[in-house]
């Protein structure tokens, strides 16, 4: 019996992705454990591996679509003996939707008389979305609507049947829901313009440019980053660092390993952090209108770069981890990172984040929260410069530190104890080993 190839759902939360390309052909032979096609979500472009052997019979869905549902047939393997007549008699429509019923049919049919007919009101479209007390939306549909606090009553479907689609969420202007008492905040920001229209302006300009298509995890970044901006009320605090000693050991811990590994200077920060949040958990939280959660372990967010856009994956209870370890591991998943092969678990959630800059020469800059976290770190180069100990004028390197805050769960203070914990263990490195 033919086996159906389906996309599959790499995150919780996933409801549909791009079938970025196929790695194989029709008429390939393919083993279970073989990487047949990658999918790119939110995040990262991942590999989809065979569950089944067999002959690719049919490719159902193109190698560049977007859009494409979890559980839609994207492809059908012949098994051994079998030939492309098993396939006359086979469904290969999306598992997760069923047939219209013909009275369904027979209602769309109407519908479209009366469209035809007369322009359809939002309140008469509202209408053909309900059934009763019933709102017939998407799944991704009733997910954006509660990510926007939009009340789908008020939201007229263009879909079949009057149903809500994802372009109707995206498009809605009107009312937010007043439910469990939140702030319409966030949808207004979400429709609030991103600034002027780069594009519209270069035209009328005459200004010559190529246009680079932005990727998903480029727009989701963009979207997030613009939501924690708008959403979240930002304070900075910054702190000098001395790293001579940091440094003194690093080189010394780095020569005794003989090649074996090399420590980096962000990789004692990333543990600094997380030493500092085991010895100060009031900041290792994040804001909810019933409580603020304060996290057991120290899961650490590290900004990487990579051809694709920025990405940050996670070291998992740092605190618990020596420097080594950290080190092996964040240079593992920063190398996955940039070649798009991360496990959603891997950059999905995490605590704290650190971003840093000082490898490019980069002496201070404030980083933008990572919703919904509640802080994140940005680190500068080590810079020498003159300071004054004991009345004499001494020469030391040091590295400014700056710590982005949600105020609401973190309010300054909070937040200026933390960096006297984490200035204690950087400067003190060896206080990170007891």
């Amino acid at each position: 019996m033919p086996i159906k190839i389906t996309m599959p759902a790499l995150s919780p939360t996933m409801e549909e992705g791009t079938l970025a390309r196929w790695l194989v052909s029709e008429g390939d032979e393919v083993n279970a454990g073989d990487v047949i096609a990658e999918i790119e979500t939110d995040k990262a472009t991942m590999e989809v591996e065979a569950v089944d052997e067999g002959t690719l019979a049919k490719i159902v869905v193109a190698g560049g679509t977007e859009n494409v549902k979890v559980n839609d047939v994207i492809g059908v393997l012949l098994e051994e003996g079998e030939d492309e007549s098993a396939l006359n008699d086979m469904d290969t429509k999306s598992e997760s939707k069923s047939e219209p019923k013909p009275e369904d049919k027979k209602e769309d049919k109407d519908t479209t008389k009366e469209k035809k007919a007369k322009p359809v009101a939002a309140q008469t479209q509202q209408t053909n979305a309900q059934a009763g007390d019933r709102i017939f939306a998407s799944p991704l549909a009733r997910r954006l609507a509660k990510d926007k606090n939009i009340d789908l009553a008020n939201v007229p479907g263009s879909g079949p049947r009057g149903r809500i689609v994802k372009a109707d969420i995206e498009n809605f202007k009107g009312a937010t829901s007043s439910q469990g008492g939140q702030s319409s905040s966030s949808n207004t920001n979400q429709q609030m313009p991103a600034g002027q229209d780069a594009q519209k302006l270069a035209n009328a300009y005459g200004m010559e440019y190529e246009a680079i298509p932005n990727n998903n995890i480029k727009k989701i970044t963009a979207q997030r980053l613009l939501e924690s901006k708008l959403t979240v009320p930002h304070f900075y605090l910054t702190i000098d660092c001395q790293i001579d000693t940091l440094l003194a050991a690093r080189k010394d811990i780095n020569e005794q390993a003989n090649g074996e590994y090399k420590l980096s200077v962000n990789d004692f920060v990333v543990k600094a952090v997380a030493m500092a949040l085991k010895a100060y958990p009031a900041a290792n939280v994040s804001w909810t209108d019933e409580a603020v959660l304060q996290y057991t372990h120290a899961d650490i967010s590290v900004a990487v770069s990579t051809p694709n856009g920025l990405i940050t994956p996670i070291v998992k209870a740092a605190e618990t981890k020596g420097m080594r370890e950290i080190s092996a591991e964040i240079k593992d998943l920063a190398g996955r990172a940039r070649e798009g092969k991360l496990k959603p678990e891997e950059f999905q959630g995490g605590t704290f984040s650190v971003s840093n800059l000082g490898m490019f020469g980069i002496s201070e800059f404030g980083a933008i929260i990572n919703p919904p976290q509640a802080c994140i770190l940005a680190v500068g180069a080590g810079e020498q410069r003159p300071y004054v100990k004991n009345g004499e004028v001494k020469i030391g390197t040091f590295m400014k530190c700056t710590l982005s805050v949600d105020h609401r769960a973190v309010d300054g203070a909070v937040g200026a104890e933390y960096l006297q914990y984490f200035k204690r263990f950087i400067e003190n490195p060896v206080s990170m080993i007891v």
